[in-house]
């Protein structure tokens, strides 16, 4: 198979392996950092690992989602072209380090992430807010709606899972902003998980409620971290929706350069991660879906899901590094 065929066909398997080792790269580099107390430097490092390994893959790739702008961010910014340039052209969402202030506290959920779509697929979102709801796979399509009540939502979701709205668990974060929510949540007699930073993994953690006991996202935060969790739910089966909140001339005039054209679009997963994508995700610190990184006297555990669109295929992948160099 030439590369234009292999293009064609999806992304080439073997790169669910190669993302598989730029995350567990960044996640050591940012585990050596834990309950330091130093957000920078566990970033830093954390963008530097992931940065250098990205570098080793047969990839034309285009960060769409990175660490900002050019003028803010030194490494992988928005733009930043990254691979050997020998290989598929490919759209790139990251965050080395999802949780800065939860590694640097050494609290729970702190991960390394990464997507990789074909070309052109991945929203090319701006650094605002977004509207989010989601939900795990198993459910008919239409189920949520992110214009209705969340006693709407709950009711639904509990009725199409079989259990009582006591029964389900809504992941928030804990933000001042979504007070009003809360209460209305806790109104319907649903229990609550508040969060403190790293809704990544709060919309991953839907995916697999019997695991992480969230049934359901709800709230604000930010687009460039939906885009990410949109890409898991791809590969999963989940349903998530999520507009943008562009509420100054400011914020619409950056979302039109960056080809937005209706800013009150509701995006479903699928529009913003499209046709084939990877996704890989290593734990930094210990959580509900992944443990983080161990150090250990002569080796080093990871401990990683590697998804992929095409196949709906959910590695889970617990490594032994004994080759303490590479690191």
């Amino acid at each position: 198979m030439n590369i234009a065929q292999n293009i064609a066909a999806g992304l080439d398997r073997i790169l669910t392996m190669e993302v598989v080792r730029v995350t567990e790269r960044a996640a050591v580099a940012a585990a050596r950092l834990r309950g330091r107390g130093d957000e920078k430097a566990a970033d830093q490092v954390a963008v530097d690992a992931m940065r250098q390994e990205l570098n080793r893959l047969a990839i034309k790739g285009t960060v769409v989602i990175g660490e900002g702008e050019r003028d803010e961010a030194p490494m992988l910014y928005i733009g930043e072209e990254v691979g050997t340039g020998k290989g598929p052209a490919v759209d790139i969402a990251l965050d080395p380090l999802e949780g800065t202030t939860i590694c640097a506290k050494n609290l729970p959920n702190a991960l390394a992430v990464i997507a990789i779509a074909e070309k052109g697929s991945l929203l090319f979102a701006p650094d605002v807010y977004m509207d989010k709801i989601a939900i795990g796979p198993g459910y008919p399509d239409g189920l949520i709606d992110i214009d209705a009540p969340p006693a709407e939502n709950i009711a639904n979701l509990a009725k199409a899972k079989g259990v009582a709205v006591t029964e389900i668990t809504a992941c928030i974060l804990d933000r001042p902003r979504h007070a009003k929510l809360i209460d209305a949540v806790r109104a319907t007699g649903a229990a609550i998980r508040l969060i403190g930073d790293g809704d990544v993994a709060g919309v991953i953690h839907t995916t697999d409620p019997e695991e992480t006991g969230i049934d359901i996202y709800l709230g604000t935060g930010g687009a460039p971290e939906g885009v990410l969790a949109a890409a898991a739910l791809r590969c999963t089966g989940g349903q998530m929706l999520g507009r943008l909140i562009l509420d100054t001339p400011e914020k619409v005039a950056r979302a039109e350069k960056m080809g937005i054209s209706d800013p009150k679009r509701i995006y479903r997963a699928q529009d913003m991660a499209r046709g084939d994508v990877l996704f890989a995700a290593t734990g930094v610190t210990d959580g509900n879906l992944l443990d983080g990184v161990k150090f250990g006297r002569t080796f080093i555990t990871t401990h990683t899901i590697a998804l992929r669109s095409s196949s709906r295929t959910v590695r889970e992948i617990k490594a032994r590094h004994q080759d303490l160099e590479k690191f």
